[in-house]
């Protein structure tokens, strides 16, 4: 019989990538790692592990047995599932990894929400970037990510991975108010010649927001790049820039600058994913559902 800390090992090898990666995700040393994989080689018979260059690589036979760990893994998480959800009252812990406008708008009034129905559930929330929380997700790392999706720039898919859209939200052009602006902008077309904030490169708001610029016959002087939004607005508001905004960020606050509507009306779609194996979790169930009224409610956008 295989060790099954072992083979998680493998997997956890073959997901991130090296064993100095393993050891810091699952607090070993790279020393304890290396020993365990080397046990499992002499229990399964087989080499597993290659040399290449300084990293080591996984041979046919470690991929076919990392694609069966994972099958265990589902097993038992469903195993688990149903004996939680054999017990009378809804209890356990709930790791959500969230990015920063859903942080904001929508988690607030859920955790408090979840305190008063649910209270034996403890929630633990991180915020990531959503295809990095996506990637971790299926990773197991957590058990959901609320994540986005912006036209045109499909999220990652991974499998056995569940998703569920919570809300839709329009993206507009943010510019400061007439008495802060620096120049005059009443149109996508004639921000051509101001300071653009946007997110970093790579992420899928990067991407929306540069396509649409050049579709509209300009590339963006992209002069200030940062993943908070909140820092983007200021830059707005102050009329040092302009910017492309979700109206998730709105959420439960006045506008601090005008809001324009862009061509085709875009709109973003935000989303919960988690685990099939670990849907019938009568926490997460939970969790997800109160999302969902949260998000629906009226006044949210």
């Amino acid at each position: 019989m295989l060790e099954i800390r072992r083979l998680v090992l493998l997997r956890e090898l073959a997901i991130r990538g090296t064993l100095a990666a393993v050891a810091e995700a699952l607090n070993f040393s790279p020393s304890a790692v290396s020993q365990q994989l080397s046990l499992l080689e002499k229990e399964t018979g087989m080499t597993l592990l290659r040399k290449a260059g300084r990293r080591v690589q996984l041979t046919p036979q470690a991929l076919a047995l990392v694609e069966s760990v994972g099958e265990v893994l589902d097993t038992l998480e469903r195993a688990e599932t149903r004996l939680q959800a054999s017990a009378t009252g809804v209890s356990g812990l709930v790791r959500v990894a969230v990015f920063q406008s859903a942080a904001l708008a929508l988690m607030p009034a859920t955790l408090r929400e979840m305190a008063k129905t649910f209270p034996d559930v403890r929630v633990e929330m991180v915020q990531r970037e959503p295809e990095e929380a996506l990637r971790e997700t299926w990773a197991r790392d957590f058990d959901m990510v609320i994540a986005e999706q912006y036209p045109a720039h499909a999220a990652p898919h991974h499998p056995g991975l569940d998703r569920r859209a919570l809300i839709t939200d329009a993206i507009r052009l943010a510019l400061p108010f007439e008495s802060a602006s620096l120049h005059p902008v009443d149109s996508l077309e004639s921000a051509r010649g101001m300071p653009w904030v946007m997110e970093p490169r790579g992420t899928a708001s990067r991407h929306f927001a540069e396509q649409l610029c050049r579709r509209t016959g300009f590339e963006p002087d992209v002069r200030y790049e940062t993943a908070d939004l909140q820092a983007h607005i200021r830059l707005v508001e102050s009329g040092n820039a302009v910017a492309l905004i979700p109206d998730l960020v709105w959420a439960g606050r006045e506008a601090g600058c005008r809001l324009l509507d862009l061509p085709d009306l875009p709109r973003r779609t935000v989303f919960t994913a988690q685990r099939v194996a670990g849907a019938a979790s009568p926490a997460a169930r939970a969790l997800r559902e109160t999302l969902e009224r949260i998000a629906a409610a009226p006044q949210r956008l």
